[in-house]
């Protein structure tokens, strides 16, 4: 896997420029003509994270719009804004421009922890076992790119293409190549982003989607979660119209709930 590119440099090469950040995103983390949502949405709270300095608190809430794609092998630029810094709380927006336009749009809440009451979280940890299934296979040209990036053992149904009419997945996920502690936050953010629309696998020819809204939130202080492997748990809402809803849940490989999330997606017959 030594010629993949490895998240960290993709991440790591957000270079300054004006007020802002740009790069250029390589092919192997493509999403068909777009960068992978994922790191598109861990770049933006990357340069978040730049822009808030040594204010930076851990993040507990994102909400990403996914706009328009952002092209491979060409520039992309990413303005980060602070909205408002509070005692506990800072709050703050980035702005993604690929191709003359507006790409994506995040806004983040980055807050300290305070002593108070507590509830632990009811989702039950049942996964299915990770060596019960193979790590599946990459063919290129078939999947889209980004996914060589990372080892999937696929134990629980919504296979795109394979006509099950699942609502919904289970998988066990982790990045071939490590990524730099620094960026624990982007790691978790690539990480909740794997599952594609359990819709897909109503069908039994390849169908195209899209991610229009993301929100992700997260239990935990991001930089306090170890572990290679995690598992996904999700399942779809609704679907009709050509739109979908999803909701996923991430536990580490302990069984431990690290984020919750929920999708708006578009798909095309």
């Amino acid at each position: 896997m030594s010629d993949l590119i490895p998240m960290s440099d993709v991440i790591n090469g957000l270079a300054p420029a004006g007020e802002g950040f740009s790069l250029t995103v390589p092919p192997g983390w493509g999403q068909g003509r777009s960068a992978f949502g994922g790191l598109t949405a861990a770049l933006a709270v990357n340069a978040m994270r730049q822009k808030l300095g040594a204010d930076e608190r851990p993040l507990r809430s994102l909400l990403v719009s996914f706009v328009a794609p952002v092209l491979l092998g060409e520039k992309a630029d990413i303005e980060a804004n602070l909205l408002r810094a509070g005692k506990s709380v800072i709050q703050a927006e980035a702005r993604l421009v690929s191709g003359g336009g507006v790409a994506a749009v995040a806004q983040a809440a980055f807050g300290d922890a305070r002593p108070t009451k507590g509830s632990s979280p009811l989702a039950a940890f049942t996964p299915e076992e990770r060596d019960s299934v193979p790590a599946a296979p990459f063919v290129k040209g078939l999947f889209p790119d980004f996914l060589e990036n990372f080892e999937i053992r696929w134990t629980g149904g919504g296979i795109p293409s394979s006509g099950s009419n699942s609502t919904r997945i289970g998988m066990w996920v982790r990045f071939r190549n490590p990524v730099d502690e620094a960026l624990a936050t982007e790691r978790l953010i690539a990480i909740a982003d794997m599952p594609p629309p359990a819709m897909l696998s109503h069908y039994r020819e390849r169908k195209t989607a899209s991610s229009l809204t993301w929100s992700l939130d997260f239990l935990v202080d991001p930089r306090e979660v170890t572990g290679e492997w995690f598992y996904l748990d999700f399942s779809l809402d609704a679907a009709d119209g050509g739109y979908c809803q999803q909701t996923g849940r991430i536990f580490t490989e302990d069984g431990r709930l690290v984020m919750i999330g929920h999708q708006v997606m578009v798909y095309f017959e």
